[in-house]
């Protein structure tokens, strides 16, 4: 009788709470299902044109076949940089609790940009060749993760941790990376700053296929962490006192999340080069699609989501109006407008 009246005298939850909840209603559910459901057929589409769309070849043969294969190595590039990008971005809005910002803002385009303007600067065109390569593709992650690291192990840790001191560091970084990398761009030949540019915007082609069986185990690896980890993603969401309150150390997790994270950014970035406002523009587009703070639930819509994004794009931009190059800058232009579009909304969102 006591346990009734008391669950009468509970007043009732919002209907947003009860859709960012873990068992969202049946139409949520439903809705959750259509969504995924469209993003999968989409990708499926958009990585089937890419294979067989003006494919010179006739449909079945031995031709058809290898010259699907050897576009195939895009869609796995593709599929790798939306897993790395959307995950990361996910996981990294949800412990510094900021919707607006993304792992970009801890500089791992400047240093990226850094390292190739430096190997241009002190040994030419050849530096870019020098620079290539899986010594050289495992040599740019390590220094990625490792001054992650260093950085979140000096300042969230002690009895003064601060992570907004943290974000705010790496932003200085990240200028000043970017302030010693134009000064080194001035000194450049035409010719090499011309070969340079090309490295300074992000491009599926660009990429290795021989780094990608150093790229894919990684990237699964700190995914597979991240996801087994969801449950505590949705506690960390809540914020810092609550998080203490249910017995979890936040400050651990916070390292932990942050790690992981720079692992997938460093991948994507050493692979294809930057992409800053990528994750943005797909985590944002999925807490739209999800209509679920449930990280089980939001990581495969992110992750669908960037993959449709950079497949549409490519395939749009490609065939259609056969300037695959600028597929990168359209995405940029793209994510910078929704952007400012959040901020100007944010009261709202």
């Amino acid at each position: 009788m006591l346990r009734s009246q008391t669950r009468r005298s509970l007043p009732a939850r919002p209907a947003s709470e009860r859709r960012a909840g873990a068992l969202p209603t049946r139409a949520a559910r439903r809705k959750y299902i259509v969504v995924l459901s469209i993003l999968i057929v989409l990708a499926v589409g958009f990585a089937f044109g890419l294979l067989a769309w003006d494919n010179p070849m006739p449909a079945g043969s031995d031709g058809f076949w290898r010259i699907a294969q050897m576009r195939g190595t895009s869609i796995v590039v593709m599929a790798l940089v939306a897993f790395c990008q959307a995950i990361a971005t996910v996981s990294f809005q949800t412990v510094t609790e900021n919707r607006i910002i993304t792992p970009s803002i801890m500089g791992f385009e400047a240093l990226y940009m850094a390292v190739q303007t430096a190997g241009v600067y002190f040994f030419g065109i050849a530096g870019l060749v020098a620079l290539q390569g899986n010594a050289q593709f495992v040599l740019q992650i390590v220094i990625m993760v490792g001054l992650s690291v260093l950085l979140y192990g000096w300042l969230l840790s002690g009895r003064y941790a601060n992570l907004q001191v943290m974000l705010l560091i790496g932003i200085i970084i990240g200028g000043g990376l970017g302030s010693v990398s134009a000064f080194m761009q001035r000194l450049l030949t035409p010719s090499e700053f011309d070969v340079l540019t090309a490295q300074m915007f992000g491009s599926v082609a660009g990429a290795d296929p021989d780094q990608l069986p150093i790229a894919i185990p990684l990237a699964l690896t700190a995914g597979i962490l991240l996801w087994s980890n969801t449950r505590r993603l949705n506690v960390l969401a809540m914020g810092k006192d609550i998080t203490a309150g249910l017995g979890i150390h936040h400050r651990r997790e916070l390292i932990r999340t942050l790690v992981l994270v720079s692992v997938l950014m460093a991948v994507s970035t050493a692979l294809v080069g930057p992409m800053t406002f990528l994750g943005f523009l797909v985590a944002t587009l999925a807490y739209q699609f999800a209509d679920t703070y449930d990280h089980r639930l939001i990581f495969p819509i992110a992750v669908l989501t960037g993959f449709v994004v950079l497949a549409g794009a490519y395939f749009v931009m490609k065939n259609l109006f056969y300037a695959q190059g600028v597929v990168s800058i359209i995405i940029e232009l793209v994510g910078g407008t929704l952007f400012l579009i959040v901020i100007l909304r944010k009261g709202r969102l």
